[in-house]
């Protein structure tokens, strides 16, 4: 189970009252008033938690079109300088369906922590990462200076997430061992929205209803402090993500926030020796060189509504799969490195034609 979960689901437990294990099992009610009691407790529970996340929130829209699409611009130059390799290491963290950029300050997590789990992050050793480019402070700390959104040099840490349609990141607190508060971010390219309370469940990716649904519009500005930082998990559902999109998450590190030191940050990535050979080399981060796929946006993505059949495609033999289920998520996902001939023809008299198919 993952510690985000159990996280969460604690937090749930103590909402509704209950102990470990009667979640697990809860104890028949003693009268039918009294499973009444229960059924109603549970919505004003939930709605106790949405209030609570509503006012950790403070949103507005502060960026015109005009200024939307001169910000775009230099979103999509970072993108650019990124692909031919001018930033350092650490900045570019790649995914399927979403790029991160680090400046000012990067930080390890998800799949590059050497132990899994909240308070494990690290920040990287100073100069690790490249510094916040000067159009962030122009055209986006500034003003939100002037609007008195946050402090004049308040921020040193500078994240661009660029989404893809159908990306998502899970649901997560921002590490408050590394980050203070509040967190500031702001949207561009598209609208899209926040949720609070999600539950995550994989291979086929689903996502649970969240406790507080945020719409997030294109040049809005989102602010999350107190029980919306703290106290429950946020996230983006793929569902979310109709369009390409781009947030610009604006931070502050703590001066106690822990720092790997550059020797285990070589060590991280020494692979063993090789045999006959005396020469070790230092490797990158795995994800520094995964590239989405250019295509994947624009294909269908296997999200909570998958179809029945595509479940049971994994069950049935080769022949059958083949012939009924056309899904390209179903060739994606097929481990089978093989090139294949088919034979067609239009009829029994025609000549038969030998058509090559590779799976991905």
């Amino acid at each position: 189970m993952s510690a985000t979960y159990t996280d969460l689901r604690e937090k749930l437990q103590s909402l509704n009252r209950d102990s470990p294990k009667e979640v697990r099992k809860r104890k028949q009610p003693a009268s039918d008033t009294e499973e009444e009691d229960e059924a109603g407790s549970e919505p004003e529970a939930e709605e106790e938690e949405a209030r609570k996340v509503r006012r950790g929130i403070r949103q507005m829209r502060l960026f015109s079109p005009d200024e939307c699409a001169t910000i775009e611009s230099k979103i999509d130059e970072v993108v650019s300088r990124a692909d031919k390799g001018l930033y350092q290491e650490h900045t570019v963290d790649r995914a399927p369906l979403r790029n991160k950029y680090f400046f000012g300050e990067g930080y390890t997590y998800g799949a590059q922590l050497q132990r899994r789990g909240p308070g494990q992050e690290r920040l990287y050793p100073k100069g690790e990462v490249d510094e916040i480019p000067g159009w962030v402070h122009e055209l986006v700390i500034r003003r939100l200076v002037e609007r008195r959104i946050i402090p004049e040099g308040f921020v040193n840490s500078a994240v661009i997430n660029d989404y893809q349609p159908g990306g998502c990141i899970v649901s997560h607190v921002d590490p408050i061992h590394i980050f203070e508060r509040p967190i500031v971010s702001v949207s561009f390219f598209s609208d899209s929205a926040l949720c609070f309370g999600c539950k995550f469940q994989f291979k086929p990716i689903r996502v649970s209803e969240p406790v507080f649904f945020l719409p997030v519009r294109r040049g809005s500005v989102t602010v999350l402090s107190g029980y919306a930082a703290d106290e429950i998990t946020h996230c983006i559902r793929p569902q979310d993500i109709k369009e390409r999109r781009a947030v610009v998450i604006l931070r502050k590190t703590r001066t106690e926030a822990p720092r790997l030191e550059m020797k285990s940050l070589s060590s991280s990535y020494q692979p063993e020796r090789l045999q006959g050979s005396n020469r070790q080399h230092i490797l990158k981060p795995k994800r520094s060189h995964r590239k989405a796929d250019p295509d994947a946006a624009h294909r269908p993505r296997i999200l909570e509504m998958d179809k029945e059949e595509n479940r049971r495609s994994v069950l049935l033999p080769k022949q059958r799969r083949r012939s009924h289920f056309s899904s390209e998520n179903y060739w994606r996902r097929s481990h089978d490195h093989v090139d294949t001939y088919t034979e067609t023809g239009e009829d029994e008299g025609s000549p038969v034609r030998k058509v090559k198919m590779r799976r991905h």
